[in-house]
């Protein structure tokens, strides 16, 4: 659908009990200096395409201006009792909109609002739309770079999909796509890798588009202590939703561990307790795969 098509099919003006067409959720700590700069984007970027929509920022407890300047910029502004973290405060603001479609987007001037309209677009005919920085990246710090190799790789071998970009923070999304897995949604940093692979382990449309990737004003809020966060995070998930992809090749690295030793086992006329313990512990590790499969698949099954 063209941008045009947006135009004619959004309405600019929507009756009272008529859900909007999009909310934009900025949650917000400490960024003072880019809080407005970044609404005032938002508004430039939306404002062509004649849809209904606002902009909610959310001050998550900052200590700095960012409230004061979150209500100067005119967007309506949801106050967090205290720094309860990223996520929380994407939740918070999802929670207290009502739109067809929900975009999310850092407040701190890296991801340009200006691809708010395609990713719109794209969104018509998806479940979720991320803003994929690809390259752009290279405002990541040398140090943190192999973590998130080892984060992506892990990810990306368990979602048995290569994902372009796992924690992008520029995304737009259907409404009724995203609600059922809010409850899922943790409240730190993980919110974004969270989403992304519930969404593609429970098979949803997800379509990733190429954005310029910014330099950030203020720090990043991010700290080394939050990598093996995510990485338990992301063997969670999977557990939840395709859990043989943890179980599966664990069995399979006991079972090939187990006939090793048996067949040098049987070089020396005897058979040891460890390749029968290996072989054993395999066939109990694929059991319980097949049972939290099972089980997986009853609580995850549409009402």
């Amino acid at each position: 659908m063209t941008t045009a098509n947006i135009q004619n099919a959004l309405p600019v003006a929507a009756k009272i009990d008529e859900p909007l067409d999009l909310a934009v959720v900025i949650p917000a700590y400490n960024e003072e200096g880019a809080i407005v700069a970044t609404v005032e984007a938002v508004r430039q970027a939306l404002d062509p395409l004649g849809i209904t929509y606002e902009i909610i920022a959310v001050n998550d407890g900052s200590t700095d201006n960012t409230l004061q300047e979150a209500r100067r910029s005119g967007a309506r502004v949801i106050n967090q009792p205290g720094n309860i973290g990223y996520g929380a405060a994407l939740k918070a603001g999802i929670l207290n909109s009502r739109s067809t479609y929900v975009a999310i987007l850092d407040a701190d001037g890296t991801y340009p609002p200006s691809c708010l309209p395609h990713m719109l677009e794209i969104a018509q005919t998806s479940d979720m739309v991320v803003g994929d920085r690809g390259v752009a990246m290279k405002n990541v710090p040398l140090i943190r770079r192999p973590a998130k190799w080892i984060l992506n790789g892990l990810a990306n071998f368990l979602a048995e999909r290569n994902i372009p970009d796992l924690n992008s923070g520029l995304r737009v999304f259907k409404r009724d796509s995203l609600m059922p897995f809010l409850k899922l949604l943790p409240n730190g940093f993980s919110f974004t890798t969270t989403i992304t692979l519930s969404m593609i382990c429970s098979g949803l449309i997800i379509h990733y588009t190429p954005i310029a990737y910014g330099k950030r004003i203020g720090s990043s809020k991010i700290r080394a202590v939050h990598f093996f966060s995510f990485i338990l995070l992301v063997l969670r998930i999977v557990m939840l939703f395709q859990p043989l992809r943890i179980f599966l090749p664990f069995g399979a690295i006991l079972f090939t561990l187990g006939v090793a030793k048996l067949v040098y086992d049987f070089t020396l006329y005897d058979v040891s307790e460890s390749a029968i313990f290996c072989l054993l512990a395999s066939l109990i590790v694929w059991s319980l795969g097949l049972i939290a499969d099972m089980i997986s698949r009853l609580h995850l099954k549409p009402a």
